[in-house]
């Protein structure tokens, strides 16, 4: 088993203007783990992982991937977030592309796959996340969990070693909320490395192998999500569970 870190963010810090917003922030990610990200709104969960996805440029300290910094003057983004993907809370499709082009066109334009492989790839993560028969559908025709289970779909067709998830649940009506929660289980079972920013408790306990807890700019946690649930050491952590498992 190759235990060698896909990503290490070292050190990581980040401020707008006076306002620091992440402070010294370390953790590893290992080929295969699911690691949520967990906290109260505000707590910077999101902004390290536009870091990490280097939509925001840390201010201090290093995210690796494979041992390269790729925070350093050089590299290029773009081939970095070819094998780091990323889905927003927003969905953030393209509205003037159906279904089946927004998923051929990173591996068009990025890639540089020809479109009949591009498209094969596509219809295949389609099938993957229930949305195949939705290939010639526009985003607006579609429903808030199948526009995210399309980002997802959009996200694997790039083949990364890594997704990135920013609360993906969160503009979800609550009774669409489960099919892009079964999407995200089935991936981590297939043994995709993970990294959700979430508020969905039950995903963070039961399906991720690290959970993370941050407040105020700083991870306050980590463990295992057996002993981070059952037994957090640190009074921040008791008190947002104790909050989040009685709502």
């Amino acid at each position: 088993m190759n235990l060698q870190p896909i990503l290490e963010v070292q050190h990581l810090s980040k401020s707008f203007g006076s306002h620091e917003v992440l402070r010294d922030i370390d953790f590893t990610v290992r080929p295969g783990d699911v690691t949520s990200i967990i906290g109260a709104s505000g707590s910077g969960k999101s902004t390290l992982l536009r870091c990490i996805n280097l939509l925001e440029t840390p201010s201090r300290g290093a995210v690796r991937f494979h041992g390269e910094d790729v925070t350093a003057p050089g590299v290029r983004p773009s081939a970095y977030r070819a094998k780091v993907g990323m889905v927003f809370q927003s969905f953030n499709l393209f509205n003037n592309m159906n279904v089946l082009e927004n998923c051929m066109a990173g591996p068009v334009k990025v890639l540089r796959q020809s479109r009949e492989e591009a498209r094969r790839k596509a219809l295949r993560y389609l099938e993957q996340v229930g949305m195949a028969p939705y290939v010639k559908a526009r985003p607006r025709q579609l429903s808030g969990g199948q526009k995210q289970r399309v980002a997802i779909a959009r996200a694997l067709a790039m083949e990364p070693e890594v997704l990135l998830f920013d609360e993906p649940t969160s503009a979800l009506d609550p009774e669409m909320v489960g099919e892009v929660l079964s999407v995200m289980k089935e991936l981590a079972a297939s043994g995709m490395t993970m990294l959700v920013v979430t508020h969905e408790m039950a995903f963070a306990r039961d399906v991720s192998r690290r959970v993370v807890f941050m407040s105020d700019g700083v991870i306050c946690e980590e463990g295992e999500p057996a002993e981070l649930f059952a037994h957090p050491r640190q009074p921040r952590t008791r008190e947002f569970l104790a909050r989040f498992m009685a709502s």
